[in-house]
């Protein structure tokens, strides 16, 4: 009856988290989605050579990959309130310098903005494992994905604010965008200064098993590796995207709807993700995520209408929300409450280093070698994670038996 109880009020204080965060998750789902709808397309305009259209995106990425680590010290250290305070910051920071880049038709300047958006999209990642911090074990996926689903707001929030300002600072193309993402990034710090979030106990510090032993277990592994391609293969087509339909002849408002429907479908099953992995378990989830993926890259290979790339982002987001959160739930498993700062640390420190790779591919491979190619990339990485998971979960009820 007492354990009840505990796990009763942990979820009435996880729910009222969950609710914080989401909105959260949505203001700072917004900077990403400015930055994906024109990254490519300012890249194209200001870059010295059409090759390196994507690189700004793929330096967003790489300000994930580098903030990964550092959020979790952070956080470990000070708490995580004080880690989404600073993450906020750097997405003020990051709509600000954007803007000025544009105006100065800096190419340099707008690297470092995209950049900077990225510190700040690594920390709005340990959201979700932020949320299942307090809530109970049968609580814990819903609480990842109910603040994901946060992020269907941002798919509708992001493209419409780079469709209604796009044009408002002429001939400054996207420059005003790029403030209103600053203004959001301070509401959201607004909301996330009221995250109770307090800071680890000391103990917790020098608690918990060696890294080593954590990663080396088959079910962090299967994780990892889950996570790492469902995300990377998502970030490689969906990064070349606006620019390939660009390349097409595509108007950008073609662009933003594929881009923003692309999120909505990210994020909008997490209202029932959650429930599902509750139901079927999460290594069932994530290979139907990732088999979503690979359909997805054969839709895109198919045809290149404006049809073709809005099912294929629709079904790419699809495949994304149930392979990266049914792997974040493997994630949460994997380790014990002590470890869980650096174990997270960690595992999104491989799955956005190796979003960074496939982002610094995709505009060369689409330069060089065209959509198709792009396309074509996703399936050995997919077969690969598949086999993976399949051991892992073998393994496990081998061990059980």
């Amino acid at each position: 009856m007492t354990a009840f109880a505990l796990d009763t009020s942990d979820d009435r204080k996880a729910r009222d988290m969950v609710g914080r965060l989401a909105v959260a998750q949505a203001l700072t789902g917004a900077n990403t989605a400015v930055i994906f709808a024109t990254g490519s397309i300012i890249g194209a305009a200001i870059a010295p050579s059409l090759s390196l259209a994507t690189l700004p995106i793929s330096v967003y990425v790489v300000g994930l990959a580098a903030g990964t680590l550092p959020t979790g010290w952070i956080s470990r250290t000070y708490g995580r309130r004080t880690a989404f305070l600073i993450g906020s910051g750097c997405g003020a920071l990051c709509g600000l310098l954007a803007a000025i880049a544009i105006i100065w038709s800096s190419f340099p300047l707008f690297c470092l903005a995209t950049f900077c958006g990225g510190l700040y999209g690594a920390v709005s990642q340990t959201y979700r494992f932020a949320a299942a911090d307090r809530a109970s074990e049968g609580f814990r996926p819903k609480a990842i994905s109910w603040v994901l689903a946060g992020g269907i707001f941002a798919g509708v929030l992001g493209p419409q604010l780079v469709q209604w300002t796009m044009d408002y600072w002429p001939p400054h193309l996207f420059a005003a965008s790029f403030v209103v993402q600053a203004i959001v990034a301070l509401v959201a710090m607004a909301v996330l200064s009221t995250v109770d979030a307090p800071k680890p106990a000391a103990t917790d510090l020098y608690r918990g098993r060696p890294l080593y032993q954590i990663i080396g277990q088959s079910s962090f592994i299967a994780a990892a590796l889950c996570g790492t391609v469902a995300y990377a293969m998502m970030n490689l087509v969906m990064t070349s995207a606006p620019l390939a339909m660009q390349i097409c002849g595509l108007p950008i408002s073609d662009s933003n709807f594929g881009i923003q429907w692309h999120i909505v479908a990210m994020y909008g099953p997490s209202f029932f993700t959650g429930s599902l992995i509750a139901r079927f378990g999460a290594p069932v989830i994530v290979a139907i995520g990732l088999a979503l993926e690979a359909t997805a890259a054969a839709i895109g290979m198919s045809g290149i209408t404006p049809m073709h790339f809005w099912v294929m982002l629709i079904v790419l987001g699809f495949g994304w929300n149930f392979g990266f959160i049914g792997a974040s739930a493997l994630v949460v498993e994997a380790h014990r409450p002590e470890e869980r700062n650096k174990v997270q640390a960690f595992n999104d420190f491989l799955v956005f280093g190796m979003m960074a790779i496939g982002s610094f591919a995709s505009g060369q491979l689409l330069a060089d070698f065209g959509w198709t190619i792009v396309n074509a990339v996703v399936f050995p990485p997919v077969a690969v994670a598949l086999i993976c998971l399949g051991v892992a979960r073998l393994m496990k009820h081998r061990a059980r038996s």
